[in-house]
């Protein structure tokens, strides 16, 4: 008789924890679906302590176990019912929720005998309630163990953690490539390959990040980014045509720790988040990319191989940038940025100097396809677009003030990606700048272009394979006045319009071996055709292999 009461009070005590777990995961999904401070939406307790048996609407006096729900409620007092007032007695237990309800019951058993009410607990009842805590022992040791366990991570954790609001994370970038030698023709640009470049065998770059996310609200959090970069890839020719042959994604020398972001984030609403701060605020970290894989750290090589150079230009520090989910499969960014919002004066600060304004509709119209088009207009104070990649400064420096004229620019730009299958995806973008010197007539074009094939899990689950080729932005036509026009600065300065004499062309090929969720080692090799876009330079060749850490 004792083991169908146990029997019965077990069902009610696994079904008190399988309801708690329930009613606790609704409440959590209601919380984050609507309000998480609602105090209406607070976990309630999912069972109530019953004191007579006609209490459960569900439980019949002709029911088989009536009686051991009544001796249970009345006798022991170690069972339980739902808030509707139900027992649910038909629904299966595991063996691990019997020990759990044996446990309880010897509890309460314990209890009485303790406080002298040794009269409810027969000789038999003890026999029995002996055999079963026996018969159950592995199950119950199981149980204490994973308590204990639980406890002791539960401690260890809080004992380490960094912040109670502020999460630490960072990453550590170690590259090492090396150049072929070769020969380019410079300024001024007659035929003649009379640079020399040596080449290097080795050469080693690295880069450090340090970010803290502070929560301030539940929908709000100040970010923090140190950062500290050495090396750079050496040596190029010296002069404006090929400064910008190869840049890494990674290629970030500083003299010292720098602050590279510092920027609050708010969601306005579950659709609408909002970005402002003097540092890191940028079309990279405000846009989303279309290419899944896009990261200096874990995807391709190169700088320009990240994304559309139109996405870099300006290189924005300070202002501020919004994110609206308006439908399920389309969102619009926005951003107005400045690349020296503390310098106020003259050519610079927050509305006078190196401004970017920038917007991009993103589209998935199915799972495997993402489409983003963008715009983006510029004032550069010294005709630099600031994109570190191919043509990026459209004016020549005039030789006697030493400086530059400024560009106001237009751009548009489209990139799309289409997950062919789970193991690979074909993608390309393609750009246009139009840019002009205010208050002057002439006008200077660029054209850019990209496409790739990525292979996620490639011979490995999360290695990653890409073959990436494209044309850096080229001058391709320029009608500047005389002294301003890049190509007819470096053809020898006759005077004349027009554009780049030759295409380069980028081939970036790279293999990510990821060897633990933390640590990744991607060699690779990127060979570059006419450097600079000069037909009588020699192709460069670079090697390279860069090692990633997360934490």
């Amino acid at each position: 008789m004792l083991a169908w009461l146990l029997i019965a009070g077990v069902n009610g005590v696994a079904q008190k924890a399988l309801a708690q777990e329930y009613i606790d995961t609704g409440t959590t999904q209601a919380q984050e679906s609507i309000d998480l401070n609602s105090s209406s939406l607070s976990p309630v307790n999912p069972m109530a302590q019953v004191t007579s048996v006609s209490q459960l609407k569900d439980v019949q006096p002709n029911d088989w176990a009536f009686q051991a729900l009544q001796s249970l409620v009345e006798r022991y007092g170690c069972i339980a019912g739902y808030p509707d007032s139900n027992y649910r007695g038909n629904r299966a237990l595991t063996r691990y929720e019997f020990a759990a309800g044996v446990n309880a019951c010897l509890d309460r058993v314990n209890e009485l005998i303790t406080t002298a009410t040794s009269d409810l607990v027969t000789r038999e009842d003890l026999a029995i309630l002996q055999k079963l805590q026996s018969e159950f022992a592995p199950e119950l040791a199981t149980l204490r163990g994973r308590v204990d366990s639980l406890e002791a991570r539960t401690a260890e954790i809080k004992a380490n953690q960094f912040s109670t609001t502020t999460k630490l994370s960072g990453l550590l970038i170690v590259g090492i490539q090396g150049r072929t030698n070769n020969r380019g023709d410079v300024n001024p640009r007659d035929g003649q390959k009379d640079t020399e470049d040596a080449g290097t065998n080795i050469n080693v770059i690295s880069l450090a990040q340090l970010y803290l996310t502070s929560q301030i609200t539940p929908r709000s959090y100040l970010f923090t980014g140190l950062l500290d970069g050495k090396g750079k890839t050496t040596p190029r020719f010296t002069n404006s045509v090929s400064r910008n042959d190869v840049l890494l994604g990674y290629e970030f020398p500083t003299d010292s720790l720098i602050v590279s972001d510092l920027n609050f984030h708010w969601l306005v609403t579950d659709k609408l988040a909002v970005m402002v701060g003097t540092e890191g605020v940028s079309m990279p970290s405000a846009f989303r990319g279309p290419n899944r894989v896009e990261s200096a750290a874990t995807g391709p090589l190169s700088y320009f191989a990240q994304r559309n150079p139109i996405l870099n230009m300006g290189y924005g520090h300070g202002g501020i940038a919004i994110d609206w989910q308006f439908a399920k499969r389309a969102s619009l960014q926005a951003i107005y940025t400045s690349y020296q919002p503390g310098n106020s004066g003259k050519g610079s600060g927050l509305f006078d100097g190196t401004t970017t304004t920038g917007v991009q509709l993103l589209l998935t119209p199915t799972d495997t396809l993402d489409l983003s088009l963008y715009y983006v207009n510029n004032y550069s104070s010294d005709g630099c677009l600031l994109t570190f990649v191919g043509d990026e400064c459209l004016t020549t420096v005039n030789t006697t003030t030493g400086k530059s004229a400024p560009l106001q620019t237009n751009a548009v730009g489209a990139t799309v990606t289409w997950q062919i299958s789970p193991r690979i995806s074909a993608g390309a973008w393609g750009g246009y700048t139009k840019s002009y010197i205010p208050g002057r007539l002439g006008n200077v074009e660029t054209t850019n272009y990209m496409v790739f094939l990525n292979f996620p899990d490639l011979f490995a689950k999360g290695n990653l394979g890409g073959i990436y080729v494209g044309q850096p932005p080229k001058i391709t036509s320029s009608n500047l006045p005389v002294g301003n026009n890049v190509p007819d600065f470096i053809n020898t300065g006759l005077g004349r319009a027009g554009g780049q004499p030759g295409t380069t062309t980028q081939i970036e090929a790279f293999y990510r071996f990821q060897l633990t969720d933390n640590i990744s080692i991607t060699p690779g090799i990127i060979h570059i055709l006419e450097p600079g876009h000069t037909p009588d330079s020699d192709s460069v060749t670079i090697g390279i292999l860069r090692s990633t850490f997360l934490f």
